[in-house]
C-alpha cells in the first residue's frame, strides 16, 4: 500500500510539471506572436513612409513651390480658392505654370468657409462695411471670388455691429467730404454706395456730432 501511495505522489508531481511546461509554451508563443505582430506593423509603417517619400520625390519642385505659396496665401491672407489660383498663374503675380497651380489647388488643405469669414471680419473691422457690401465683395469676380455658399457662411457667422459700422462710415463722409446729414444718409443706403439698411443709416445720422 505504501508503494502505491508513492507512485501516486510521483504521478501527481509529473502532472504539474507537464502543466507548467505547457503554460510556459503558451506564454512564449503568445509573446512571440505579439513580437511578430509589432514587427509586421513597424515594417508596414516603414513601407508606407518610404512609398510616400518616393511619391513626394516624383513631384516637380515647381509644383511643391506652388503648393507652399498657395498655403501661405490661404493661411496668412485668407484668400479664396479661385483667388489663390489666379494669383499663382498671374503674370503680375507668381507666374507659376497652369499645371503647377492645378497641382497646388488639388492638394491644398484649406477651410474656405473659414477664410471667407476671416475676410468678412477684416472688411467689417477695418473698412466698416455693411453686411450686403461685404457679401458682394466676397463673391465679386473683381473682389475675393468666394463661392456664394462660402460668402453666405461668412455673413451668417460674423459678429458685427452694423449700426456702429454705419456711424463710422457717416463720420468719414462728414469729416473728409463735408457732406450734409441727408446726403450722407443717401450714400449709406444707396445700392451703388454702402448698402446699409434704412435703420442703420438713421442710427448713423442721428448720432453724428
Amino acid at each position: 500500500m505504501k508503494k502505491d501511495k508513492t507512485v501516486k505522489k510521483k504521478g501527481g508531481k509529473l502532472k504539474w510539471i507537464i502543466i507548467v511546461i505547457l503554460a510556459l509554451a503558451v506564454i512564449g508563443g503568445s509573446s512571440g506572436g505579439e513580437d511578430e505582430e509589432k514587427k509586421d506593423t513597424a515594417e508596414s509603417t516603414q513601407t508606407e513612409t518610404t512609398t510616400e517619400k518616393e511619391v513626394d520625390d516624383d513631384v516637380p519642385t515647381e509644383y511643391k513651390s506652388a503648393l507652399s505659396k498657395a498655403e501661405s496665401y490661404s493661411d496668412h491672407m485668407h484668400m479664396s480658392k479661385q483667388g489663390i489660383y489666379d494669383q499663382l498663374v498671374s503674370e503680375h503675380g507668381e507666374k507659376f505654370s497652369k499645371e503647377a497651380a492645378d497641382y497646388a489647388m488639388e492638394n491644398i488643405s484649406a477651410d474656405w468657409n473659414k477664410n471667407a469669414l476671416k475676410k468678412a471680419e477684416s472688411y467689417s473691422e477695418n473698412m466698416h462695411m455693411s453686411k450686403q457690401g461685404i457679401y458682394d465683395q466676397l463673391i465679386s469676380e473683381h473682389g475675393e471670388q468666394f463661392t456664394a455658399d462660402e460668402a453666405q457662411y461668412a455673413i451668417d457667422h460674423i459678429k458685427a455691429d452694423w449700426n456702429k459700422n454705419a456711424l463710422e462710415k457717416a463720420k468719414s463722409y462728414q469729416e473728409n467730404m463735408d457732406m450734409s446729414p441727408e446726403r450722407i444718409r443717401d450714400q449709406l443706403t444707396s445700392e451703388h454706395g454702402e448698402q446699409f439698411t434704412a435703420e442703420e443709416a438713421d442710427y448713423a445720422v442721428n448720432h453724428l456730432e
